[in-house]
């Protein structure tokens, strides 16, 4: 306290006017300022200081003065990527900017953010010095900035020129996006064309891209309708190992065998050098079969490939910023014998049963009789018999309610194929045939003898021949009568058989499962037991009396029933 004197008394201090201030102001500012000083600022704008503005000596405060701004440089590829953007504000997204990329909602509101913009970029080529790298899950343009669009856009008018080079994996998935949502091509298959090339040479730098592409070549197919089988086009590119039991779409032969009850594939008759004549036989069967379906109200191909467990749907590049762009057609498509992919409605379905139990049924029996016919005009040693019993298919009714029989439209249709097939034609060369009849007339004219130098004479008339100009001569024999069959044929075969071939036959005709019980009691195959009784009815009576499925043909079941003398 001792620094303080409470008792001291301060002198008044007067306070200068405005104008005091102002000159005192003036008299202290740099004769090099004057009253007014410039200042520049870091901000590159400039301010003027007025000292006497102030009432406060040696102070002065910042006015800032007007002046013209430059208006910057125009950036037409700027203003590009700004019309752009526009194209994802014009869509007012449900999810905010943070939505995570493995939302299934957000990212199909991305993929037809994606197409649009992609559509509006298609033909814009860029030449940018740098390479700025990019990282995204799912990426579309939305998601990058200046340089980085820049950067992708003149990788890509490289790779369109056939250059692929390195880069980052993000704008390689951008590009293959474009190809699948078929952006800057011309069709289908030619982005199809362009995805195999791109996939083939960006491989080299980085092989993770197969895991995916792999899967989107399948999903192509299904979705995009090409000329081509896919199962062709895994074939050519190498990548058939990729997909296995791959039907070919394209062979309509090989896909219904697939599916069907009975392979016809894999029967004697089929793989004993009449391959040719069963596909060929089935194309004109399947379209005969496919027009009396369509003329009494049904889908042949519907009533066979028509799965009967509830399908699962099915969304095409599920791993892809994909935007189902194009109005899908009701079809269906068959892979393989455990895929099939039905369109209805533009929604997909899929399933791992591609046929029903009573499809399966009905296309095997198609088969099965249409080989039956073809053995039969074939002359085939074997026979071949297909039961209509086995077919519990309610397309049967529908037929038998109008008046038709499957039956007999398969094996009309198999037998008009088989006469058309084998009928011999012959083929007139009407130019060599002038040549004959002038070579015929020159010979008959150098043959002519004068009427005065020779008599004709009747020729003598062959033995046994009768005519007006010959009536004294005696008629001509009978010709040979055919020799009649061999006798006894049946008997001899009856004295061939063994006692076990005999009970064998007699469990036959009681039926396939009777037969079958009958070799597993005597310990032998039943395909053993058949052969060797197909076999000495060949040797006597010329053909074989039970197919291979053990079961007698209806045309010596009578005969057999007398000759073994048994019970049934």
């Amino acid at each position: 306290m001792d620094g303080y004197h409470i008792e001291n008394k301060y002198e008044p201090f007067k306070i200068p006017d405005r104008r005091q201030s102002r000159e005192e102001g003036a008299a202290q500012a740099s004769p090099q300022t004057g009253t007014n000083a410039r200042a520049s600022l870091p901000d590159g704008l400039y301010y003027e200081i007025e000292y006497d503005s102030c009432g406060i000596p040696g102070v002065g405060k910042f006015v800032l003065k007007s002046q013209k701004i430059e208006p910057p440089e125009k950036d037409e590829i700027r203003e590009l990527f700004y019309r752009m953007r526009d194209i994802a504000r014009e869509d007012r997204p449900l999810f905010p900017a943070g939505s995570r990329f493995f939302d299934r909602v957000a990212r199909q509101q991305d993929a037809g953010i994606f197409y649009k913009q992609g559509l509006f970029m298609k033909d814009f080529a860029d030449q940018y010095a740098e390479s700025v790298p990019y990282s995204a899950y799912f990426p579309y343009y939305q998601m990058m900035g200046y340089e980085q669009l820049r950067t992708y856009f003149t990788w890509r008018t490289q790779v369109r020129k056939g250059n692929v080079a390195e880069t980052s994996l993000s704008y390689a998935f951008i590009y293959i996006y474009e190809l699948l949502n078929n952006i800057g091509v011309d069709d289908p298959r030619d982005g199809l064309d362009k995805l195999v090339f791109f996939w083939k040479a960006f491989r080299a730098y980085n092989k993770t891209v197969d895991k995916y592409i792999l899967k989107w070549f399948k999903d192509y197919h299904i979705y995009y309708e090409l000329a081509h089988s896919f199962k062709a086009f895994a074939d050519q590119n190498g990548i058939a190992a990729h997909y296995p039991n791959m039907a070919d779409t394209g062979d309509e032969f090989d896909l219904f065998c697939a599916v069907s009850k009975y392979d016809i594939r894999k029967s004697a008759f089929f793989t004993g050098g009449n391959a040719k004549l069963c596909a060929d036989c089935f194309y004109f069967l399947i379209d005969r079969l496919r027009r009396v379906f369509a003329e009494n109200g049904m889908d042949f191909d519907g009533s066979v490939f028509q799965p009967a467990k509830k399908m699962s749907a099915w969304t095409p590049f599920k791993d892809a910023l994909f935007y189902p762009w194009m109005k899908q057609k009701d079809r269906r498509v068959v892979l393989s014998e455990n895929e099939i992919y039905i369109c209805s409605r533009n929604n997909w379905a899929f399933s791992t049963v591609p046929a029903s139990e009573s499809g399966r049924q009905l296309i095997g029996y198609a088969m099965k009789r249409m080989e039956s016919v073809l053995r039969q005009a074939a002359k085939y040693k074997y026979k071949l018999s297909a039961n209509i019993g086995a077919v519990s298919h309610a397309a049967l009714g529908r037929l038998n309610g109008a008046g038709l029989s499957l039956e007999q439209i398969v094996g009309d249709a198999a037998l008009a194929f088989y006469r058309e097939a084998t009928k011999t034609v012959v083929r007139v060369d009407r130019g060599a045939l002038s040549k004959i009849r002038r070579e015929a007339q020159a010979t008959q004219e150098k043959l002519i003898v004068p009427e005065q130098e020779a008599q004709s004479v009747p020729a003598a008339a062959p033995s046994g021949f009768t005519s007006p100009a010959f009536p004294d001569m005696p008629p001509a024999p009978p010709p040979d009568p055919e020799p009649a069959p061999l006798s006894g044929a049946w008997e001899g075969f009856k004295q061939a058989l063994t006692a076990a071939e005999t009970e064998a036959l007699c469990a036959a005709l009681r039926g396939e499962t009777e037969i079958r019980r009958f070799a597993d009691e005597r310990g032998v195959m039943p395909e053993v037991l058949v052969d060797g009784i197909n076999e000495k009815a060949m040797d006597f009576i010329g053909d074989s009396l039970m197919d291979e499925e053990f079961f007698i043909y209806d045309d010596y079941r009578d005969q057999l029933k007398e000759l073994v003398g048994c019970a049934w």
